[in-house]
């Protein structure tokens, strides 16, 4: 089982401005409030698409925003809310927060959604704010901002692609070139001694995962070497790329190696020979490989897909994957097994956070936090008075001032609230 990670950053939009406007009267010198809403910021919201089978596409896009709503107008009119920002994922993709780990959604069933993050409401215009003390208020709210922070896209894969072959025919080189997967590789046997697997994309963005699973040797159906631990990665994987070593650089016959493996396979379970299969003929820039590819191909069916490569040079690498890609559309894909206990997302009550906290930053100044006064702070429109007056109030209510006292904050002392000084006065 390979886990495929990815962290990406999701900016739901803001909410827009709430409008001040009058409209004339008459019978009332200022004119009655006429300003609208504004418009609710776009939510981010990721889909499930089963036509993809990996995160190789969040890889080249790391950050998504969705739009901000559009601002409140005149005559009452409310601004437009932003239309959803969606994005796309594979089947079995699970969300989480990537600072506190918490799982946002699990997303299986193609066409399924889940809101990531929560687009901003709209700010009130001055029209919501009318009273009988104040018919003409000059007060407005900003949009609400939307929700942003850095998501870890999660996805369990069985590998498409099992590379087989015996120890140092070049399994680890070729899948290193042709995936970002960095296999450690020598120049002895067994170097891999668990399957490494990377996400291979072809130049037509095709994507696949490819697993170099452990060298095998004869007798592995009965247990020798890695035995059974090398053949349950194959049974698990949809096609077999049969890697074979065309140089015979340490005396081995290519034709022999060929017919060793499939029977291994084939002892082991007689379903693997029912597997869709390409012969890869590697290392051929080496001398007398073309010789050696020639005697091969007079040994076996004519029907068996070989393709002459060479991991080193990487000659004849694109037509292969274009050839496994292909191989793999007409493959019907395989369930995905858990060995272990289905894991289970368990939510729990979560104590509510704090309005506000106090500290004290090294100069003295007192600074004031909390994401409910923050998200105040961002609605207040301070170019109008009266909204300036308002945020005083609310600071008051949620008992911003009393806490500031109880702190030793006396007439005159700095107050810092994000990247706003304010001066407290009693």
């Amino acid at each position: 089982m390979f886990v495929d990670q990815v962290k990406v950053y999701v900016k739901a939009g803001d909410g827009g401005n709430g409008s001040v406007a009058f409209r004339r009267e008459i019978y009332e010198p200022k004119g009655g409030p006429a300003g609208g809403d504004g418009g609710n910021g776009g939510d981010v919201v990721f889909e499930v698409d089963e036509g993809l089978n990996t995160l190789m596409d969040f890889r080249y896009q790391r950050h998504f925003k969705a739009k901000r709503g559009e601002n409140g107008m005149g005559k009452g009119m409310h601004g437009r809310n932003a239309d959803p920002l969606k994005v796309s994922v594979p089947p079995g993709t699970t969300v989480k927060n990537a600072e506190t780990g918490e799982v946002i959604a699990d997303l299986v069933t193609h066409k399924q959604t889940a809101v990531i993050a929560n687009g901003g409401r709209g700010g009130k215009g001055n029209i919501r704010f009318t009273s009988a003390r104040n018919r003409a208020p000059e007060i407005a709210e900003n949009g609400e901002p939307g929700e942003e922070f850095e998501v870890q896209l999660e996805l369990k894969l069985l590998a498409d692609v099992g590379l087989v072959g015996f120890p140092s025919v070049g399994k680890s080189t070729l899948l290193s070139v042709v995936s970002a997967a960095r296999p450690k590789i020598a120049d002895y046997h067994f170097t891999t001694l668990a399957p490494n697997l990377g996400v291979v994309e072809t130049s037509d963005h095709r994507s696949f995962v490819m697993a170099d699973l452990p060298g095998l040797i004869e007798g592995a159906h009965e247990g020798v070497g890695l035995g059974y631990q090398f053949l349950k990665h194959v049974e698990r994987t949809r096609v077999i790329v049969h890697v074979i070593d065309m140089s015979s650089f340490e005396g081995r016959d290519p034709y022999e190696d060929y017919v060793t493996i499939n029977r291994e396979l084939a002892q082991y379970d007689q379903r693997l020979e029912e597997k869709p299969q390409i012969v890869v003929a590697n290392k051929m820039d080496m001398p007398e490989a073309n010789q050696h590819l020639n005697a091969f191909k007079e040994k076996i069916d004519d029907h068996i897909q070989i393709y002459p490569v060479s991991a080193f040079t990487k000659e004849g690498l694109h037509d292969l994957l274009f050839a496994i890609a292909d191989l793999l559309d007409r493959t019907p894909k395989l369930e995905m097994q858990e060995e272990q206990e289905e894991e289970r997302v368990v939510y729990r009550h979560k104590q509510k956070d704090d309005d506000f906290k106090i500290t004290r930053d090294p100069d003295g100044a007192f600074v004031v936090s909390g994401s409910k006064i923050e998200k105040l702070f961002k609605m207040t429109d301070f170019s109008h008075d009266e909204s300036v007056q308002r945020f005083s109030r609310q600071l008051r209510k949620m008992g911003v001032d009393s806490a500031l006292r109880k702190r030793g904050a006396s007439d005159g002392d700095t107050v810092r609230l994000l990247d706003f000084e304010f001066e407290f006065i009693e």
